[in-house]
């Protein structure tokens, strides 16, 4: 009788401690969780940028040289404002500052990289740029890093393909592009985040 019932209670202890662990296991690892464990979120961006989420995070946390663009304003505004050329860049690219980001964008409600470089490339110079950041690449010829003026158009590597941003060059290694995180804006070149993705630039003038 006595062995009988130590059977059972050992019985029932190693069923509660194999209890234990397989419900343990699966409530304390889910990476054993199938897919089908997961609520199925379909993505709201295009294909094209798919990795928007990333950059987003990436360039926040790695602009360490965010520019002051107040400033340009107000050097721009004492300047008396004479109808050359690189004033009235300057004032295109401030007009639209702020612009948020939109994927395929081409005006003030929502605008991309290309659609803005394109923007201000006809409303400036009278140029009529490709849509696409990688036809816009294949424009012009190359500019050494140590050689780069005003207008030209500066490239990027943001989702691992060659190029997938563009900005237009302003000079003092600025330039004003469409970011992803904070729409049309001005950077800087020497930001940790631009500075290890810039892939090179090209000259569309002259």
């Amino acid at each position: 009788m006595r062995n009988r019932i130590s059977i059972v209670i050992l019985y029932l202890t190693f069923l509660t401690i194999f209890t234990y662990f397989l419900l343990g296991c699966a409530g304390s690892q889910p990476r054993f969780k199938s897919k089908e464990d997961y609520p199925k979120v379909e993505p709201k961006i295009s294909k094209e940028h798919r990795f928007s989420s990333d950059i987003v995070k990436e360039e926040t946390s790695e602009d360490d040289r965010k520019v002051d663009i107040n400033s340009i304003k107000e050097n721009i505004s004492r300047n008396n404002l004479d109808k050359s050329l690189r004033n009235k860049v300057l004032l295109d690219v401030l007009s639209m500052i702020g612009t948020p980001y939109s994927s395929g964008g081409k005006d003030e409600k929502g605008i991309d990289c290309s659609g803005f470089s394109r923007k201000i490339y006809e409303s400036s110079f009278g140029i009529q740029l490709p849509s696409s950041t990688e036809e816009q690449y294949k424009l012009g010829r190359s500019v050494k890093d140590s050689e780069l003026e005003f207008g030209d158009l500066v490239f990027f590597n943001t989702t691992g393909k060659i190029p997938s941003h563009v900005g237009i060059y302003l000079g003092d290694n600025l330039f004003a592009h469409a970011s992803v995180s904070y729409g049309v804006t001005i950077s800087s070149l020497y930001s940790s985040y631009y500075k290890k993705r810039y892939v090179g630039a090209k000259r569309i003038l002259n």
